[in-house]
């Protein structure tokens, strides 16, 4: 070893503790910080060069603990957890922020006529699609006609019911017509993610042990991952798409945005990016990355094979993605 720093701190895990929700907070914080985005190659590359070589026992000279920890973070925005491929730059949680108040701000403010609400739900549902690629639990390859079926499915389903409601909305006050978009955007997370991560749910993820000894692959597990993140996508989506509608609601009947309605998009989008900083964090944090599940939960010839591989263990723990 050389260098000053001990080779005793555990960045295999978060800084803060995961067993609460304000260190979870603090953990997607850091992982969700949108300058992440900003990072060059060169950055990421020395990163993982960092995070590797202290893995491996080699500590750079000269380096912090938190310089150490600032390039575990900047690896994890960055790195798949299981496969430790770079992850597609708008696939990032890092570009979350950014990319989704650009297009929900769209969503929200061009939901009047039938093509902008076809073209802005398809522009969403592509970026999911990708986020949720990107994100996927566990390192099994998912093939091109997986991906096709879940975007397709996931696309029409979110038209349709921004459609369907559209019309539905017609005949109340102008104020229900705003939520069109949230409506369609939780239930297209109730479709887009499980079939982006289909191959999961039919041939399971991997569950380790404490010690993270790999013990098998368990559809069950990917069962609670999936539902866990479909409830924080759709928690991320309440208050960028619930609180804006009723601000601009209440603006443009002010005299200034009357004079100038091409403040209207800039306005929304702002907004919309405020509460996107905050939910976004807060959401991933609801649950914890290294999600658990008792053995006794688990299929029978997984639970089997585990009580004699390894007898002592009660509970497993699995990345549920993101």
């Amino acid at each position: 070893m050389s260098g000053d720093l001990p080779l005793s701190i555990n960045i295999k895990e978060p800084r803060w503790d995961q067993s609460t929700f304000m260190g979870r907070a603090q953990h997607f914080f850091m992982v969700t910080d949108p300058r992440n985005v900003l990072l060059s190659s060169e950055v990421l590359d020395e990163a993982k060069s960092i995070v590797e070589d202290y893995r491996n026992g080699i500590v750079k000279p000269g380096l912090t603990e938190d310089q150490l920890w600032r390039a575990k973070y900047v690896y994890d925005s960055a790195f798949h957890p299981d496969t430790g491929e770079k992850m597609l730059l708008i696939g990032r949680m890092s570009a979350q922020v950014p990319m989704n108040m650009t297009i929900t701000g769209c969503m929200l403010t061009f939901y009047r006529t039938t093509p902008a609400v076809v073209f802005w739900q398809w522009v969403n549902q592509s970026f999911n699609a990708i986020v949720n690629y990107t994100n996927r639990s566990g390192d099994a390859p998912i093939t091109v006609n997986q991906l096709g079926a879940a975007y397709v499915s996931a696309t029409t389903g979110a038209v349709v019911t921004a459609l369907g409601l559209k019309s539905l909305t017609k005949h109340l006050p102008a104020i229900m017509g705003r939520f069109v978009p949230f409506a369609a955007v939780a239930a297209a997370n109730c479709i887009n993610i499980p079939f982006m991560r289909q191959r999961e749910l039919k041939y399971g993820i991997p569950v380790t042990d404490e010690e993270g000894n790999r013990l098998g692959e368990s559809a069950s597990a990917a069962q609670q991952a999936i539902a866990q993140v479909v409830v924080s996508r759709i928690g991320m989506a309440v208050p960028a798409m619930a609180i804006p509608p009723v601000i601009m609601n209440a603006l443009e009947k002010k005299a200034f945005m009357k004079r100038f309605p091409v403040l209207n998009a800039p306005v929304q989008v702002g907004l919309v990016g405020l509460c996107l900083v905050f939910a976004t964090p807060l959401c991933c944090a609801l649950f914890p990355q290294k999600s658990s599940m008792k053995v006794s939960s688990l299929e029978p010839e997984l639970q089997e094979s585990i009580r004699q591989s390894s007898p002592h263990t009660t509970t497993v723990y699995f990345n549920k993605g993101l």
